[in-house]
């Protein structure tokens, strides 16, 4: 048992677990069983598009998509390979520049990234927030293509990951102050 990994993934489920309380979009299930989890599923309620058949085919928009994070024993040690912890779970057909189900490509993840920051990142881009624009670096060239023509298109309207706090008071208004107050207007 490595005390420090458990502890770094500790601290990751709980600070996962706050992202997703404080979210609207995002629904965070931990591996069962083993605590703390060196697994996770993230479900986001965020569009992203999809392209069902050949190229050519229609791109269409997606409500949802699904991703594993998992950490390795030798997370913290060393450079990691993203399609070992970044897996595409759902939809099949996501259809992003940076995307060939099952990988996603969400840039260099140094030892010890944390998974707030993963989540973050792959929100990003698989809503389009985040984009290659040349093909020589998408993981598929034909939706680079895309997303550069029908840049407005691609733009989804995505609730944020992380809903901003309000803070507000509520005043008893008495009916004479309403009445100037219209008198002043």
């Amino acid at each position: 048992m490595d005390r420090v990994l458990d502890t770094w993934l500790g601290r990751q489920y709980a600070e996962g677990m706050a992202l997703c309380a404080a979210s609207d979009v995002l629904a965070l299930l931990p591996e069962p069983g083993r605590r703390p989890p060196q697994r996770f599923i993230a479900r986001f309620s965020s569009p992203t598009m999809v392209r069902i058949g050949p190229p050519g085919s229609p791109v269409t928009r997606w409500d949802g998509f699904a991703v594993l994070f998992q950490f390795p024993s030798d997370y913290l040690r060393s450079a990691p390979d993203a399609a070992r912890i970044v897996s595409l779970l759902a939809p099949l057909h996501a259809f992003h520049p940076n995307v060939a189900p099952p990988f996603i490509c969400i840039g260099r993840i140094v030892p010890g990234t944390g998974l707030c920051e993963l989540i973050y990142r792959v929100h990003e881009i698989m809503t389009f927030r985040k984009v290659t624009p040349r093909e020589d670096d998408a993981l598929n060239p034909d939706a680079c293509v895309w997303a550069r023509n029908n840049a407005p298109l691609s733009l989804l309207s995505a609730a944020p990951l992380l809903r901003r706090p309000v803070a507000f008071s509520v005043e008893q208004i008495h009916p004479q102050e309403v009445q100037r107050e219209a008198h002043r207007n």
